[in-house]
């Protein structure tokens, strides 16, 4: 979903929501993660930006120290509840770029669909200053492209986008496209010139299912969607289930995940 600069407040508006449709990540992404680096209980890592904590179990039960830095005041509580249990688990609320952290302490600082609500050379300079020398940062996001094998619900979908979501916006139709490697590649380079070296990336792939009451309660998770105005919304959303239950009943997702990997020498 396109990301409109100055909307990270929307999504703590719909914490919960957020928590239970946005989707995890696949093992294989972790697991290349800790092939990387070693983490045990005598590490400590920092995830920007934790949302519902869709990223964040995996790192935990490794016995990583994590501590979350999320903007949202809902989100925060929602995840202090969630990982209760964790003892090595903390938040703070607070935006990354505002919060204070020491020099040269941490083994991995990692972001998953968030980093881009970071300004870039804020965001790369302060994550090289808090690692240690050989640690790690992980970068990751969660692509999705909407249905490829329901040729006339995207084309309908394009129609009802182009009267709802580009009216409102005042903007020229764009169509969608899937995120692609040439772009995963690009990403993983911006480390580079912010000092960090050994970068590494990859690609993985799934597919999701929704009803069409299920999707839109999806859309209904992405800032640039929330903040259209509310009566518009509504009807914007009625009008992509009825496309769905006419043209099938379900939209299949399919989701490109990326994976960056980068070092501090």
């Amino acid at each position: 979903m396109p990301t409109i600069k100055g909307l990270e407040w929307t999504f703590d508006t719909v914490a919960s929501t957020y928590e239970k449709l946005r989707p995890t990540y696949p093992d294989e992404l972790y697991k290349m993660i800790f092939d990387y680096i070693a983490l045990d209980d005598s590490c400590r890592a920092v995830e920007v930006g934790i949302g519902g904590g869709q990223a964040t179990l995996p790192i935990l039960k490794i016995g990583c120290n994590v501590t979350a830095v999320e903007y949202g005041e809902e989100f925060s509580k929602l995840c202090k509840e969630k990982f209760k249990e964790y003892k090595n688990f903390s938040a703070i609320t607070n935006k990354f770029e505002d919060t204070n952290f020491s020099d040269d302490i941490y083994d991995l600082v990692y972001s998953a669909s968030a980093f881009h609500w970071v300004p870039e050379s804020i965001g790369y300079t302060k994550v090289f200053s808090m690692l240690k020398s050989g640690g790690v940062f992980a970068r990751f996001a969660n692509h999705p492209y909407r249905d490829k094998g329901n040729l006339p619900l995207s084309e309908e979908m394009d129609r009802i986008y182009g009267e709802y979501y580009y009216k409102f916006y005042n903007k020229k139709q764009e169509s969608p496209t899937e995120y692609t490697e040439e772009q995963a590649i690009q990403r993983a380079k911006i480390a580079e010139k912010y000092g960090f070296s050994d970068i590494k990336y990859a690609l993985f792939y799934r597919t999701r299912t929704f009803s069409a009451n299920e999707y839109s309660t999806l859309l209904g998770t992405y800032s640039d969607h929330i903040a259209i105005e509310e009566s518009i919304r509504k009807e914007f959303f009625l009008k992509i289930e009825d496309a769905i239950n006419n043209h099938g009943g379900s939209i299949t997702v399919y989701d490109t995940i990326d994976l960056q990997l980068a070092r501090k020498p």
